[in-house]
């Protein structure tokens, strides 16, 4: 009755019923989950499901095209461990997820919380799911003052210790659906929750102090160049990051390399580049990041030593990271 309705998902009575969800549904919502909010995956996972419906269908897909698919979506390496993953999927399983949570580890991009994920709600299998909001609910039923993530051990199995074997997928999304809508971290409803009376750090009064956390270390802030080249007839340069990295594998704009003191380079060309009013401000997960942007237009016939030029009427804005779009749009005065 209470179940957040979410497009990934079947309802509780399904389940009930012997009816379990197609795991590369799971799958796909699990590993756009990660580190993002699910206000913000909804629109990606309608687009990535209608255009890829199966996994055998994401198998075949350019890489190019996911990782437009993918952008502002962050933490690129998902979108290259899904493509990688859909493969290994097909090539040695048939296009058949396997079921058992070893056999979910050796893919690519899979770890020990999406594996037991989709073991248990896609396969019902009594395996235990560990993410932010489990590790909040049961820190404060248990009254667990050991910060994280050094409880992150303690905590997991706690929750094991309450991993139902029977409709341990419908337990698993009840715990998260607990700590995402009544259990939060701020203002929790204590008076809505089903497991209050079981409740030790409420009996304790010590709700509002949990989970405790180590203090964060302090994110550095690195700073770069982003050079924007156009061509006579409206056509941009555009560079194809490297496969490994930050950004990996999708389309940007040429520039230096990031660090706290500006590294030496050069520009893509000999131009006469002017920089644009104001910075291109980015949070990584790491580091703050602070790019200066630079502009200049460049003959018709002009053959780029890196990177290639993509027609206007190909460019779309919205392909590229989230970084490269504020770069872009400074240059149109939306920074």
């Amino acid at each position: 009755m209470n179940a957040r309705v979410l497009p990934w998902r079947i309802p509780p009575a399904d389940s009930k019923n012997g009816i379990l969800p197609d795991p590369y549904l799971v799958w796909m919502s699990e590993v756009m989950l990660q580190q993002t909010t699910v206000v913000t995956v909804k629109d990606y996972y309608q687009k990535f499901t209608s255009r890829w419906p199966t996994v055998s269908a994401l198998a075949t897909a350019k890489d190019q095209d996911v990782m437009a698919e993918w952008a502002g979506l962050g933490y690129y390496a998902r979108a290259r461990n899904l493509l990688k993953c859909a493969r290994a999927v097909v090539s040695e399983f048939d296009g058949v997820f396997p079921q058992a949570r070893d056999q979910l580890l050796k893919l690519p991009g899979i770890g020990p919380y999406t594996a037991s994920a989709i073991a248990s709600i896609a396969f019902g299998h009594s395996e235990t799911v560990v993410d932010g909001n489990v590790e909040r609910v049961m820190s404060r039923l248990f009254n667990v003052h050991t910060p994280l993530p050094t409880a992150k051990p303690e905590l997991a199995a706690l929750a094991a210790s309450l991993t139902p074997l029977v409709r341990a997928g419908d337990y698993a999304q009840a715990v998260m659906d607990l700590g995402a809508t009544v259990c939060t971290p701020r203002n929790p409803k204590c008076d809505e929750c089903p497991l209050v009376i079981n409740c030790l750090a409420k009996s304790a009064g010590t709700v509002v102090d949990l989970p405790k956390k180590l203090p964060k270390k302090k994110k550095p802030t690195r700073v770069g160049v982003a050079y924007i080249a156009q061509r006579e007839d409206g056509a941009y340069l555009l560079q194809q990051r490297p496969d490994k990295g930050l950004l990996g594998g999708m389309l940007g704009w040429p520039g230096s390399d990031w660090d706290e003191i500006l590294p030496e380079h050069e520009a893509p060309t000999v131009a006469d580049w002017k920089t644009v009013d104001g910075e291109a401000k980015h949070t990584f997960t790491h580091f703050h990041l602070r790019l200066t942007v630079k502009t200049a237009k460049v003959a018709q016939g002009y053959n780029p030593s890196i990177g290639h030029f993509v027609p206007i009427s190909d460019f779309d804005r919205s392909s590229l990271p989230t970084v490269m779009r504020k770069a872009f749009d400074l240059t149109q005065g939306n920074g």
